[in-house]
């Protein structure tokens, strides 16, 4: 058996009474599986109150607190714990008497209790006048609301009520009996509803009639009126007073105040929601386009308004009413899992090419007659581009690249000729590892962009100026595209532990090799549409593309380039081979935690850090006196003792480039 009791002032039980009563200390009680004795023996401590005990009050009591309370709130505690284990506090003179709570009604009590509280656990005994109706015929009526240990009896010769209880449940019976004890010698009674909608009363008193059976030739006729809330009774006087009697107990207010409410949002959006509930409760539920209001009964007495500052919604609604919405807020304002998304995309290519080939031409005796010419590019180079540079070198913006040998003879007089041959061997390896991640809320779509801008020349034109010619300067317009990972997702969490995602993905990034020969910018993108279900930490495929490409091409002078190995001097050949493997995987992960998502954002927060540390050791070079930037460490609960790579960094070999 454990005990425990924590005080503020651990010393004011050491006080005298008077210097205690002073002080007021401030206590925080707590037992678990307590000796009921142990506790009356701390109170009578705290409270300075004297106690006898009946042998037969015996129990083991849990009480859990983690507010403060003073003296009279603990002796109030006090009497609850008895009341629960079916014991009552009975004052005699200068002591208090625990007895069970099965003789309470034949032990003195507080009479008329003005001084006590109406929400007090004390028993007290409280004698009512009765003015409009018979004591005698309420005392069966009411009887079933007080209980077994309590007491209620009639004095007819005063038409008076004594009542022997709590004084919470006192005070309740005097509520209800005021609001029968009024004047209604008609046959047809209105009661007015404070707190009850008319029409759901009048349907709880008729299911309860007719369970009953009652004779429709002696029962009370009972209407609601919704314009004014009200509920009309008919008939012979007893059953009209029965019928009082039920409305008014049913007729009491919510315990939490009234028909008004004000809900504070944890996770929810009020204003959101606040357009959802307004539907719900004024049309009975969404409709269907080209149908009629589901339920088809619109309650216009519900306001529902949202306040932005505190995320709230202030509802005004019946009782019925008001326990819908609020069971649905309660569905809806819930913590949402999030998801943790990692998209993987590992492209390995090779591109091979080989360019091999002759260009020559022959001109006249120094008349400059054409005799032959083969003219045709090789590796993007020409014969004609290579004496063009020869003429002007100013015009030569770049080498080509490769091997070339070339040879000729120009003179004013004789046969003049020029040959050249070129030999280009061009090799690219390509190794991508893109590894985009995101965090979302269940059933939000997210989006993350690592990307560039890249401009892409789209036109130009020059500026006319005086005289109708062209301006030296030409205008040249230019788009920027983006260039690099987008990955657009939207996860939806099931109720199989798996995930169903939405994705859209994107990998693009500018070609060097293409770029190279055709002069502009050429970009490669890899784009996957698709929805997939996926478990939870569980990785999948969503795409890829395999290729090998194999071209060869050949330009030859018909005849001459056929003739065996003197052909190769009439022929230009080329091959490319394209090798390229594209993989995109995806991995989700639930985090339906707060400590799910503090321990994958640590870890990635402390993997960059390391990787801060590792640069020389943290050191600038060249300025011994300056220190690195780094993140700072991670202090507190949430920061775990060691910090590994996260996983998807495993498989990363390469640093990872926006434009590639």
């Amino acid at each position: 058996m454990t005990r425990f009791l924590r005080f503020a002032l651990p010393l004011a039980l050491a006080l005298p009474l008077a210097a205690a009563a002073q002080q007021s200390p401030q206590i925080t009680p707590n037992y678990k599986d307590a000796d009921l004795g142990q506790v009356i023996e701390a109170v009578s401590q705290v409270t300075g109150k004297n106690f006898i005990v009946d042998p037969r009050v015996r129990a083991q009591v849990t009480m859990l607190s983690n507010t403060p309370m003073g003296p009279d709130a603990f002796y109030e505690a006090f009497l609850a714990i008895l009341q629960v284990h079916g014991f009552v506090a009975v004052p005699s003179g200068s002591v208090i008497k625990i007895l069970p709570d099965a003789t309470a009604r034949q032990l003195p009590a507080n009479d008329l209790p003005d001084q006590i509280s109406a929400t007090s656990d004390q028993i007290v005994t409280q004698v009512i006048q009765v003015r409009n109706v018979s004591a005698a015929q309420l005392v069966p009526i009411l009887r079933p609301l007080i209980p077994q240990y309590g007491h209620l009896a009639a004095y007819p010769s005063a038409n008076m009520l004594i009542i022997s209880d709590r004084a919470a449940n006192v005070n309740r019976m005097m509520r209800i009996i005021s609001r029968i004890d009024r004047s209604g010698d008609g046959d047809i009674e209105v009661i007015r509803l404070e707190h009850a909608s008319a029409t759901e009363i009048v349907r709880v008193v008729n299911s309860l009639s007719a369970a009953q059976g009652a004779d429709a030739s002696s029962s009370a006729r009972i209407v609601a009126d919704e314009r004014t809330n009200s509920v009309l009774v008919g008939g012979e006087a007893s059953q009209r007073l029965r019928f009082r009697t039920l409305i008014a107990h049913l007729d009491t207010p919510l315990e939490t105040g009234g028909d008004t409410q004000v809900r504070y949002l944890r996770y929810a959006d009020a204003e959101k929601l606040a357009a959802k509930l307004k539907e719900q409760a004024l049309t009975g539920g969404p409709a269907q386009p080209g149908q009629a209001a589901a339920g088809g009964a619109a309650d216009r007495a519900v306001t529902i308004w949202a306040d932005p500052e505190t995320n709230a919604l202030v509802i005004t609604a019946p009782p019925k009413t008001m326990r819908s919405l609020m069971d649905v807020i309660d569905r809806l304002d819930i913590r949402r899992a999030q998801v943790l998304i990692e998209s993987m995309l590992v492209e390995v290519s090779r591109d091979a090419s080989r360019d091999l080939g002759v260009n020559w031409v022959v001109d006249g005796s120094g008349d400059n007659f054409l005799v032959g010419l083969f003219n045709t590019p090789i590796a993007g180079t020409s014969i004609f581009d290579i004496a063009q540079g020869l003429d002007d070198p100013s015009g030569v913006t770049a080498a080509p690249g490769g091997l070339t040998i070339g040879g000729g003879r120009r003179k004013d007089t004789g046969t003049n000729f020029a040959a050249i041959l070129r030999a280009l061997s061009n090799d690219g390896d390509t190794n991508v590892v893109s590894m985009p991640s995101v965090v979302t809320l269940d059933n939000e779509e997210a989006q993350i962009k690592v990307a560039q801008e890249v401009p892409y020349k789209t036109g130009s034109f020059t500026t006319p100026v005086a005289g109708g010619t062209n301006g030296p300067n030409p205008f040249t317009t230019i788009e920027r595209k983006e260039v690099g990972n987008i990955l657009k997702i939207t996860p939806q969490i099931t109720d199989e532990n798996t995930i169903l995602l939405k994705i859209e993905q994107e990998a693009s990034g500018i070609s060097v090799a293409a770029t190279a020969v055709a002069g502009d910018l050429v970009t490669n993108k890899r784009t996957i549409t698709t929805r997939v279900l996926v478990d939870d930490g569980g990785m999948i495929v969503l795409g890829g593309l395999i290729e090998d490409r194999l071209t060869e091409s050949e330009q030859r002078v018909p005849l001459l380039g056929r003739i065996p190995l003197l052909g190769n001097l009439f022929k230009v050949r080329n091959t490319q081979k394209t090798k390229t493997n594209l993989m995109v995987f995806i991995r989700p992960r639930v985090l339906r935690t707060a400590e799910q998502a503090a321990i994958e954002t640590n870890a990635k927060y402390n993997y960059l850090r390391n990787q801060q540390l590792e640069q020389n050791g943290g050191k600038v070079k060249l300025m011994p006196g300056e220190a690195r930037p780094t993140l700072p460490a991670l202090i507190g609960p949430t920061a775990p003792s060691t910090a590994p790579a996260p996983p998807s960094q495993d498989v990363a070999t390469e640093p990872e480039d926006p434009g590639a």
